[in-house]
Order: structure tokens, then sequence, then C-alpha cells
């Protein structure tokens, strides 16, 4: 942390695009992540969420009802 705090600018800049974790005696205090990479967690946790409901709508698919779209 106390790095940090004496030149955040310099400890990002070295960073770059690798994400950045913060520690106070030790213990993560915050991460700092690219915005970029940011998105493809959230891109990543988005399709899992998906592919639960996936699994789950198939292992429900013997319950199906087959409809005629032409009659609806």
């Amino acid at each position: 942390m106390s790095k940090f705090k004496k030149n955040p600018a310099q400890v990002l800049r070295t960073a770059g695009e690798k994400p950045v974790a913060v520690l106070n005696h030790n213990r993560p205090a915050f991460h700092r992540v690219t915005p970029k990479l940011f998105e493809a967690l959230v891109e990543e946790l988005a399709d899992r969420d998906l592919a639960a409901i996936v699994c789950q709508r198939l292992a429900l698919k013997d319950t199906a009802v087959e409809v005629d779209i032409e009659q609806i």
C-alpha cells in the first residue's frame, strides 16, 4: 500500500495491461484491472449464467410440449 500511495501513476504504468493487487499488511486491499479485462470478466460470468440456464432447461426437455408456430 505504501508503494502505491507514494506514486500510484507509476505503479499503474509499470503494470501496463496486467492486473494490480494493492496489499495492506499482506492482505488484498483492492485490485485494479483494465476496462478491457473487466469487460471480459463480466462476459465470462454472463456466459456461465447462461450455461447454467441451458443445463436446467435441457434437464426439463422431456416435459416440453411441442407446438406448431403456424397455428399461433
